[in-house]
């Protein structure tokens, strides 16, 4: 291998932060705000810190993955604990080589170790359903009574964990950013223009269509 998989340190911090603007910057908004995500996800309580890695090449952090705790309710309002990864972010000069997939698998095998049952995440099927990831309508994990994103994806980390119930998701709070602060915190960075891309508006498209639920 050509690197090296480790747990975030303090002295990573900064350098999280940059490559994590840099490699979502214009990707589904112009501008972003995930560095400013991994920012307060640092001090939030359901930040998950054992499962906070960094990838690193050549001595240089060139990824960062970051999981917080979320929860499915089930019938009787039974709760189930489960996580929820991002931003996991790559820095633009090392996308589409593997790094990402490697440092994804990686964390997978260690909440394992620590007894999580199911990962939830809003993403790209196209990029996620080569890790196990499938729709959200398979496990009939809504975000809200009776509505399945697209972009609502599940993996089971323990197989049949979630048959057999109907579930919805609630994701941590931490992911409801205040627009303002992060527009602030945005200010310490190097600037960068804000763009309108193509690719922002396949995540509209994403983000805004649904999967019509088949069988219960």
């Amino acid at each position: 291998m050509d690197y090296i998989i480790r747990k975030e340190d303090k002295k990573d911090y900064r350098a999280v932060e940059e490559l994590t603007k840099k490699a979502f910057w214009n990707i589904h908004t112009p501008g972003c705000n995930e560095h400013y995500l991994v920012h307060i996800l640092r001090s939030h309580p359901d930040y998950i810190s054992d499962l906070d890695y960094v990838i690193e090449k050549d001595g240089i952090v060139i990824g960062n993955i970051m999981y917080a705790k979320s929860k499915l309710i089930g019938q009787n309002n039974k709760e189930k604990t489960i996580i929820t990864f991002g931003p996991v972010s790559i820095h633009p000069e090392y996308q589409r080589k593997g790094y990402g997939k490697a440092l994804i698998k990686y964390t997978f095998t260690e909440a394992i170790k620590m007894k999580y049952e199911a990962i939830v995440i809003f993403g790209n099927p196209s990029n996620y359903v080569n890790l196990g990831f499938k729709s959200c309508n398979k496990y009939n994990v809504s975000y809200s009574e009776g509505i399945y994103p697209t972009a609502l994806l599940v993996k089971e980390l323990v197989e049949g964990s979630l048959h057999g119930e109907k579930w919805l998701y609630k994701e941590s709070d931490v992911y409801n950013l205040d627009e303002h602060e992060a527009e602030k915190y945005d200010l310490q960075f190097e600037y960068l223009e804000k763009r309108v891309l193509e690719s922002q508006e396949e995540f509209f498209i994403l983000s805004n269509s649904r999967v019509i639920r088949t069988s219960d």
